[in-house]
Order: C-alpha cells, then sequence, then structure tokens
C-alpha cells in the first residue's frame, strides 16, 4: 500500500474538490445554463470517482473513453424521457449491460458506471432533447478539465501508483460473479423502478440509483445486505442534516457551492473507509442541488428517504436471485490472502538468499488489497446487528489472525529491502514452516521448493536475520491458529462450552 494512506487520501480528496471546480466554474464562465453546469460537475466527479486502472496511462485511456457510452446514454435517456416504457425497458438494459461490463476489469467497470449515471443525472435534471447538445459540451468540457488537472497539474498516481485490484472470484456463466450479478442487479433495479413509480411519478429514480450503487463493489448476499443497510443509514443522516443546513440556505449560490465543495471532499475522502458517511455526504451534496434548482423542501427530503427505503428492499430481493452466500465468497477470499501470504514469505526468502528479483513488496501490496476483500466479506458477520454469535466470534477471529499475518510480512518486506540483512540459513528452515502451515489450509497452494532445498545450510548470523525470524515465527504461529476458525463447523463456538 502507499506509505501514508491517509495522505494520499486528503490529496486525491483535495484534487477532487479543485477539478470539480474548474469544471463548474468553466461551464459557467462560457454561459451554459445552470443543468449544464450541474451535468459538467457530476460527469467531473463520476470521472475523478470511478476510474481506477492499475496505472496512469490506462486512466487516461478509460477517462478518454468516457463519452463513448456517456453520450449515446445521454441522447437515449433525453429522447426517451416522454416514453415511459421504452424509457425503463432502456434503463434496465443499461444495468446490465453495466454491471456485465465488470469482467473487463477496472475499465469496464468505470463505463459503467458512467453509463448509468449519465441515464440518472438526465433524470435528476429532467433533461430534455433540445437540451442534449449542451449537455454533450458540458460532459466533454468536464472530462477535458479532469483530465488536465489529474494527469497533467496535479497527477498523484505517478508517485504512488494504485496497486492493481484482485480479480473477481472465478466461474462461468451464471457461475461468474459478473454475470449473476447482473442478472441480481437488473431484478433490483426492475423492482425498485415500478416501487419507486408508486411513490412518486417524478423521483422515482431515486429508488433505482440506490438499487444500482448497493450492488458496486459487493461479491455476496451478506455484503449487499449490510451495504442496503448502511446506505439507509447514511442517507437518514444525510436527511437530518440537510433539514438543517441544505433547506434554511434556499439555494443561495455562494454558501451552497461552497457547502458542495466540503461534500465533494467527504465523499472521496470517506468512501475507502465507510459506505454511510460517504453516503451522508452525498445525501446532503442532493439536497444543495436541489436547493439550486428550487426544488428543495422537508417534503422532498422524506421522498428521498422513502426512495431510499424502496431501492435497498429492491436489492434485497433481487440479491436472492442465484445468491453467492456470504459463507462460500468468504472461504475463496480467505485462501486466496492465506496463498499470498505463503507467495509473499517465498519472495521475502528468496529476497534474503540474495536474489535481487524477488519483489516481496509487491505482493505485500496485493495482500493489503485481498484483506480488504476479506473484511467486505465478513462484514455481516461481523455486523453488531448480526445474531449468529459463534459466526460472528469465528469471523472476528479469521479477521484477527489475517491482520497478525499482514502485519508480520509488512514487517518481513522492510528487512527484506534492507541491503544489511543477508541469507541465515534457519531463514530458509522457517519459511519452509511457514509453507507447511500454508498447505495445511490451502492444500493448492504451489510449494516453494527452491527456498525449501535451503533449509539444511548450517546456521549463519547474520544482520537482519533475527528480525526476519521473529517475522516468520509470528506467521506460522497465525497459521496454524487460523486452522480452528477454518476447520471447524461454522456454526460451532470457538471454544467448547463448560
Amino acid at each position: 500500500m502507499a506509505p501514508d494512506p491517509g495522505r494520499v487520501r486528503l490529496r486525491v480528496s483535495l484534487r477532487a474538490v479543485l477539478g470539480i471546480a474548474l469544471a463548474v466554474a468553466l461551464a459557467e464562465m462560457l454561459g451554459l445554463s445552470l443543468v449544464a453546469s450541474i451535468t459538467a460537475g457530476l460527469a467531473a466527479l463520476l470521472a475523478l470517482f470511478t476510474v481506477a486502472d492499475p496505472t496512469v496511462r490506462r486512466q487516461a485511456v478509460t477517462t478518454a473513453l468516457l463519452p463513448t457510452v456517456g453520450f449515446p446514454v445521454l441522447a437515449l435517456a433525453t429522447l426517451l424521457h416522454d416514453v415511459p416504457l421504452a424509457r425503463d425497458a432502456v434503463w434496465l438494459l443499461v444495468v446490465f449491460a453495466g454491471v456485465y461490463a465488470r469482467r473487463w476489469g477496472p475499465r469496464g467497470h468505470a463505463l459503467g458506471i458512467f453509463a448509468f449515471m449519465q441515464f440518472f443525472v438526465t433524470q435528476f435534471l429532467h433533461a430534455l432533447p433540445a437540451q442534449l447538445p449542451e449537455l454533450y459540451a458540458a460532459v466533454a468540457l468536464a472530462l477535458l478539465v479532469v483530465g488536465a488537472v489529474r494527469f497533467g497539474a496535479w497527477c498523484i498516481e505517478r508517485r504512488v501508483p494504485p496497486p492493481a485490484a484482485p480479480a473477481p472470484l472465478p466461474g462461468s456463466g451464471l457461475a461468474r460473479a459478473t454475470t449473476r450479478q447482473a442478472v441480481q442487479a437488473t431484478a433490483a433495479c426492475a423492482i425498485a423502478l415500478a416501487a419507486g413509480q408508486l411513490i412518486s411519478h417524478e423521483r422515482w429514480y431515486w429508488a433505482v440509483g440506490t438499487a444500482w450503487w448497493i450492488f458496486v463493489n459487493t461479491a455476496s448476499r451478506g455484503e449487499t445486505l449490510v451495504r442496503g443497510f448502511r446506505r439507509v443509514l447514511g442517507t437518514v443522516a444525510g436527511i437530518a442534516a440537510g433539514l438543517l443546513i441544505a433547506v434554511p440556505l434556499g439555494g443561495a449560490a455562494g454558501p451552497t457551492a461552497l457547502l458542495v465543495a466540503v461534500c465533494v471532499f467527504g465523499i472521496f475522502y470517506t468512501a475507502p473507509l465507510s459506505y454511510s458517511w460517504m453516503m451522508f455526504f452525498v445525501t446532503v451534496m442532493a439536497g444543495l442541488l436541489y436547493g439550486l434548482l428550487g426544488v428543495l423542501h422537508p417534503g422532498l427530503l422524506l421522498l428521498r428517504f422513502q426512495e431510499t427505503a424502496v431501492g435497498a428492499i429492491g436489492a434485497a430481493i433481487g440479491v436472492a436471485l442465484l445468491p453467492v452466500t456470504t459463507h462460500a465468497a468468504t472461504n475463496a477470499w480467505i485462501e486466496r490472502a492465506v496463498t499470498c501470504v505463503h507467495t509473499c514469505t517465498t519472495a521475502a526468502a528468496r529476497r534474503l538468499a540474495g536474489d535481487p528479483a524477488a519483489d516481496p513488496a509487491r505482493h505485500a501490496q496485493e495482500l493489503e488489497l485481498l484483506l480488504g476483500r476479506v473484511r467486505l466479506s465478513l462484514a455481516p458477520l461481523v455486523h453488531p446487528l448480526s445474531p449468529l454469535r459463534a459466526r460472528k466470534a469465528r469471523a472476528r477471529r479469521v479477521l484477527a489472525l489475517l491482520d497478525d499475518c499482514a502485519r508480520e510480512i509488512r514487517g518481513l518486506t522492510v528487512v527484506a529491502a534492507d541491503p544489511d540483512a543477508s541469507h541465515d540459513a534457519r531463514l530458509a528452515a522457517a519459511a519452509w514452516r511457514v509453507e507447511a502451515a500454508v498447505h495445511a489450509l490451502v492444500p493448492q497452494a504451489r510449494p516453494a521448493g527452491a527456498v525449501a532445498a535451503e533449509a539444511d545450510g548450517v546456521p549463519q548470523h547474520h544482520p537482519g536475520a533475527e528480525t526476519a525470524l521473529g517475522h516468520l515465527h509470528g506467521l506460522e504461529q497465525a497459521l496454524v491458529d487460523l486452522a480452528a476458525p477454518l476447520r471447524t463447523s461454522p456454526r460451532a463456538p470457538l471454544v467448547p462450552a463448560a
């Protein structure tokens, strides 16, 4: 991971405020309408928020490709504005295609979200066909500004390259995560669309937006349900803040613009940490934008809550189709994390043995991302409202032990990078014991034969070896302890009752 993730998050958030503010300011300077200016700001936000390719070059290409999906969707959404049945059918097709596109990695993910949100924005702003040229100009302007800021003036990623996201869990056909989720998300959005229109013929799209975003970055039934709960929680808090802040402002341009900038910062800064806080800032920002449009009142915020609740219920129903259980998803991510621990250990041992090509740091970055996926997958079990006490205790134990593994791997990586640290035959023996512990948990993990073969040497004491040995022993113990929560029945208590 980055040497200081908090500082990187701060810079990314400040850059987002700068890029979005410049996009809106230029739209205003060019005389575009308020609707077009808001469209420019939202396009800039989406481009900065969703494009997450592993290299700067790929990020630039993805950003340049956003109009290829955004412009056609904008055209369809505006042209079908007064044809409800066709509009709804097309949007559901966009939902399916947007989720299905995630199988092509970060680029497909970003393009799918951008396409969906362009349809959403036209409903939010009630855009009409006559405004289409202006909307195109606003989106193009926003992406040009974002490109200039992100890849020119303030390219944070050149110094701190983002680690590649872990590949999705494998499968084929309906067993493949993206296909399964495309079906689930489309069903959820269809339910949300129908129920949302029963509540309001004007603001029904909030229900569809809620159902869509609940499915982003989730892989199991439990993850989706917890994300829906957190979205509702963040929305309720945001509505309360909106009643105290956005409604009294009454759309005053200066204070509203300042508070929108604060919300943008909050969205980007809290997104990696808390979905509830991110939704709080999104809800407050939506209220402020409604104030600018002159339609904000307390009843509208109440309607927003109702539509959000309907969307969350739609997601809960949709995820029941072709479900991936929390247990199955969690086991798969844990196995990948444990295998990565093995790979990190092997690379570190080779580096300490004098192999300059071995790079444990790269695998340590991958391990951090995999542990993030494990935490997300286990979130339903460790949630305070979970009634499954035995599973909650087991999940917390697994997380604690995996965190121990990550801490030892980080320490081992630092030692391996020290040029004064050198080969000690005891390291090979310790690495072999870690390998044995990994194989006990994940039999299919590839053996590190070259390292294990060196374990027969005579121990030679060298600087850094003692520290490395301590990390390897800690790893071995954590992996051995993982056998208890992973190899016994998930319903059984970790410690037998007296």
